[in-house]
């Protein structure tokens, strides 16, 4: 009986089981064994039901029969069948036994829920003689249904009774030491036990520990653990690059990869899973359309949801659409992560719309139910649609229960905001039940985006938990706002919560510090970066900008130089340091030095040399660059493009030339800065004519840059047309316009001094207005022996 059910010949076995005048329960047991094992459940059952039925005391179920029932009700999930069985274990005292017990333990925890566990944690008091396998069980239990809290409670419990955890047990606890509090600590105790008892060479510890620590983002501790490895086998490989990409170093992911495939070892879906999110981090398509390739070539892989899955997701983040469409329709079975994926991509572009809903109908006739992420797609399409789109998005997701959701509640507030509708966004911020940090942080953001500094503030103020983002959001406000004061102190203040800056704020702080022209502040940023090994791109960017924009073009120029991955982002801020420097000559050869390199012009840089050429007065050179926006870059001109054309125009003489040139765009890219710049060179070149018609355009579009008007008055005194600067007086007056005072500031001692025409609040005002009145003094009597 027991050689036909290992091979799978139930009939067979079932025919010496009938022909057998006497069956007990060792019998029975193969016979239910065999059944379990080819999957015949129903079969596992009515074997056990048979059983007990026979009233044969050799023949009633042993803690054997129940140690392989108990399991198939697991599978299953038949809580209801498997308290049965328990039943019958206390009735006849089986509960006792050891494997009995680790059964039952086993059972509640698979078909999970809180009440499941209490009846696990029964089963788990009663067994005599727990072994390292009872403990295990409910560890392991209470881990797979989140109570991480109680499960690391009874590890302690475990060792404190006198029973030596095993590999296995070291295995089941590593995973969730991340996910308590003080978590990572723990997660040191638990390697220092697994190192004092010689559990650490045992490969599945060691994966577990790289696991851990990848988690807690200690990656040192990682490649420590990976050196010292001298066997590695797949996971251990998954892990090392996963726990790269999870923290945020593709490139080293990418080597370790390239490492992994000189071993001979074939990579599953779960590596080529972690080089595609690598790949989609740098956005180093080559590689991930060769990960693609291989896939194609190995037809087993096709058939893997999860990794068609990412490869969508790869070349939505890597601005694929048309690979992304191609590879979401090779899906053979597609779940709702592969509907989402496809959405999503759809959802990053307004370009897209019409392709998402007609995707969205068709998951509808796929997918019975939409997910909560399903609903976030929507949402964030919504936003392109406008307002209404948005309100609609927010009635359905009322209507099915998704509001109840954190994600989406933030998602809906945050669509508020983008639309511009700070009062809907408050209104539901008030009105929720349940918030996060994200929530708080999402209705700073809304107020960042409308100045709102006041509301911020207060949102800020009562928050009991804030993180980085909280705090670089109201920096950035500050910032922004020229309350370079509040900035820095909150900057400060971060620190002193035992925060790292990252580089988020320290690309806010620059602002403030371009904002107060402070070189010194500048350094102090940048001696940062290099302390905390900030590589981020934009952030390079940002300081190099910041230099430039405090007069510093040489430390510009320098950082440019040492900058080892010179991309778009670092090109253009080097082309806009040397246009905001006058050195148009040097920005148009970066220019085409970054043509060579074979980076593509987007129309930041583009408006960045167009803007070096008029203020050098290039303006052949300018305009056959405009020329070439279209025509070789396939860029459509921009406002920011038109508005230097008219400048570029305007400042070389060729007033005529800039308002043809002006009224030739279309209107909706002929902005107030065209016809300001034009206004602007009227007035340098005496032409009443042609700025009183740019004057005409800029007030028909109800410009409050008073600084257009005193022009214009300007431009009509010089020509003593006193009765149109009379006209352009009361204009002010009615629009109730006045000009800002004047405002000077100075650094002294890492204190900033600010001044403002006809303010007398200095602290030191005395001293300065005396040290003021001495040199007044000495200048009369310097002239007057001149005279």
């Amino acid at each position: 009986m027991d050689m036909y059910g290992r091979i799978g010949a139930l009939a067979d076995a079932r025919l010496v089981f009938d022909e057998m005048s006497c069956s007990d329960a060792v019998c029975w047991n193969i016979l239910i064994t065999g059944s379990s094992r080819a999957g015949l459940f129903n079969d596992v059952f009515h074997l056990f039901r048979t059983m007990l039925a026979s009233g044969v005391d050799e023949s009633m179920p042993t803690a054997v029969t129940v140690a392989v029932v108990l399991p198939v009700c697991a599978k299953l999930r038949v809580l209801r069948t498997g308290r049965s069985i328990h039943g019958y274990v206390i009735k006849t005292g089986l509960n006792f036994d050891t494997p009995c017990g680790n059964a039952l333990i086993s059972m509640y925890s698979k078909c999970g829920g809180s009440r499941a566990m209490d009846d696990a944690h029964i089963a788990f008091s009663t067994i005599c003689c727990k072994d390292v396998v009872s403990w295990n069980s409910i560890i392991a239990g209470y881990s797979e249904n989140g109570l991480y809290e109680e499960a690391f409670a009874l590890f302690g419990q475990m060792i404190s009774d006198g029973c030596l955890p095993n590999y296995s047990t070291l295995a089941n606890v590593l995973p969730f030491c991340s996910l308590v509090e003080y978590g990572k600590h723990y997660g040191k105790e638990v390697h220092g036990f697994a190192v004092r008892h010689g559990l650490e060479m045992d490969i599945s510890v060691r994966n577990a520990l790289m696991a851990h620590y990848s988690k807690v983002c200690e990656m040192r501790a990682v490649e420590s653990i990976f050196r010292s490895s001298k066997t590695r086998d797949i996971v251990t490989w998954n892990t090392i690059i996963a726990g790269h990409v999870m923290n945020g170093y593709p490139s080293r992911a990418l080597e370790l990869f390239r490492k992994f495939l000189f071993t001979g070892m074939t990579p599953d879906p779960v590596s080529l899973i972690s080089l595609l999110t690598a790949c989609a981090q740098i956005g180093n398509v080559k590689v991930g359309m060769r990960v693609h390739g291989y896939i194609f070539r190995h037809v087993e892989l096709l058939q893997e949801t999860s990794l068609m899955n990412a490869l969508v997701s790869f070349y939505s983040q890597c601005d694929r659409f048309d690979a992304a469409f191609r590879a979401f329709i090779t899906i053979q079975n597609k779940d709702s992560i592969s509907w989402n994926a496809i959405l999503s991509a759809c959802a990053t572009s307004e370009q897209h719309i019409e392709q998402f809903f007609r995707l969205i109908g068709e998951m509808w006739h796929d997918v019975t139910q939409w997910d909560s992420v399903t609903i976030l797609n929507v949402i964030r399409v919504s936003t392109f649609c406008g307002i209404k789109m948005v309100q609609e998005a927010h009635g359905y997701s009322l209507r099915v229960g998704y509001t109840g959701e954190t994600s989406v509640a933030n998602a809906i507030l945050d669509a508020y905001a983008k639309c511009g509708c700070p009062h809907d966004a408050e209104t539901l911020f008030r009105n929720l039940a349940v918030r996060n940090i994200v929530t708080d942080n999402t209705m700073i953001s809304c107020y960042l985006k409308n100045n709102c500094v006041e509301d911020a503030e207060m949102t800020f103020s009562q928050m009991a938990e804030k993180d980085v983002t909280t705090w670089n959001l109201m920096i950035r406000l500050y910032a922004q706002n020229d309350m370079c004061d509040q900035a820095f102190s909150l900057f400060h203040q971060l620190q002193s919560e035992g925060l790292n800056p990252d580089t988020i704020s320290i690309t806010n702080i620059l602002l403030a510090c371009i904002h107060l022209s402070s070189e010194q502040l500048v350094k102090q940023c940048h001696g940062y970066m290099l302390r905390a090994s900030l590589e981020d791109i934009h952030l390079q960017g940002a300081l190099l900008d910041a230099y430039s924009k405090c007069g510093n073009i040489t430390s510009a120029y320098n950082f440019f130089q040492v900058s080892l991955h010179k991309d778009l982002v670092i090109f253009t801020a080097m082309i806009g340091a040397y246009a905001m420097h006058g050195m148009a000559d040097k920005a148009v050869e970066l220019f085409s030095k970054m043509l060579t390199v074979g980076i593509k012009p987007d129309h930041v840089v583009l408006t960045a040399l167009l803007s070096a050429c008029s203020h050098a007065g290039l303006v052949d050179a300018g305009i056959k660059i405009f020329k070439s926006i279209r025509e070789i870059y396939g860029v459509e001109p921009t406002e920011e493009h038109c508005a230097c054309m008219v400048d570029l125009l305007a400042r070389g003489g060729r007033l005529q030339d800039a308002y043809s040139f002006a009224l030739d765009m279309p209107s909706h890219v002929v902005n107030a800065n065209a016809w300001g710049s034009l206004l602007g060179a009227c007035k340098i070149h005496g032409e009443v004519k042609i700025g009183q018609l740019a004057a005409d355009h800029l007030f028909s579009m109800d410009t409050e840059d008073i600084g257009n008007y005193v022009i214009m008055s300007n431009i009509f005194a010089a020509d003593d047309k006193w009765d149109n600067v009379e006209h352009v007086r009361k204009l002010m007056k009615s629009k109730d316009l006045k000009k800002p005072a004047g405002c000077s500031w100075i650094e002294v001692d890492k204190s900033r001094h600010l001044f403002i025409a006809g303010d007398v609040q200095h602290q030191d005002r005395s001293s300065i207005y005396n040290v003021l009145g001495s040199l007044y003094q000495q200048i009369r009597s310097t002239q007057g022996q001149n005279i």
